[in-house]
């Protein structure tokens, strides 16, 4: 699976106050992957954004497709890198690939943490108001890796999986529980429990096994917090 390297700067966010890097451009040749992320990648909301759990994040290319049919031929939607990925590769997709699935990825090693959380700023780089909202509905999401070893990591580099911790965890699994069958218990007992998700996730889980409600969710979405 061939896959595209894209990382990006921090500019100022069009229509907006705030600054984003969720612009990603393809690189050519090699660059280092730490356990922090791409060099020459950059993160303005450190808080939300990067780290070691959300190092790499992946956007299956096969989305663009079905995405072109909603929200019908945008420039955006031609080329890698609109949704802010890191890795852009056609095949896997959230039906099929599982938290705490390991990939050969170059040199690197990488990990399935999470799903990816769509936030507001996708609104402003689609120029439509509810784009996250849409993204979070459709279960096209994408997900992130941390880094189990460094490593070069090359444009047009194969993505191999050589391990699956968890399969009976898929993303789209995973995205069903946290996003539509918000409050079922069995589910949220099996995320509060799944080691190889990131803990930020697996504390969502949790606080709604203790409360019986659903956190909101609009401020990420919307950009009001």
């Amino acid at each position: 699976m061939p896959m595209t390297l894209l990382t990006g700067p921090v500019p100022p966010l069009p229509g907006t106050d705030a600054r984003s890097a969720i612009a990603k451009f393809p690189v050519a040749g090699s660059l280092a992957l730490t356990r922090d992320g791409f060099e020459g990648d950059a993160q303005a909301d450190r808080r939300v954004h990067g780290g070691p759990e959300k190092a790499v994040h992946h956007y299956p290319f096969d989305h663009y497709a079905a995405w072109r049919q909603d929200l019908g031929a945008l420039p955006l939607l031609d080329e890698p890198g609109a949704f802010g990925e890191n890795i852009s590769v056609s095949g896997p997709t959230e039906d099929d690939v599982a938290v705490g699935d390991i990939f050969r990825l170059g040199s690197a090693l990488v990990q399935v943490s999470q799903g990816r959380q769509p936030c507001w700023k996708l609104n402003h780089r689609f120029g439509i108001p509810d784009m996250a909202r849409r993204v979070q509905a459709t279960g096209r999401i994408g997900w992130y890796y941390r880094v189990l070893e460094p490593g070069k990591v090359r444009q047009g580099d194969d993505l191999h999986r050589i391990d699956r911790l968890a399969p009976d965890w898929t993303l789209r699994r995973l995205w069903r529980a946290m996003y539509v069958d918000r409050l079922n218990r069995a589910e949220l007992e099996g995320i509060a429990a799944l080691e190889v998700l990131a803990d930020g996730w697996r504390r969502h889980a949790v606080r709604r096994l203790d409360s019986g409600r659903v956190e909101d969710w609009r401020p990420r979405l919307e950009g009001k917090a």
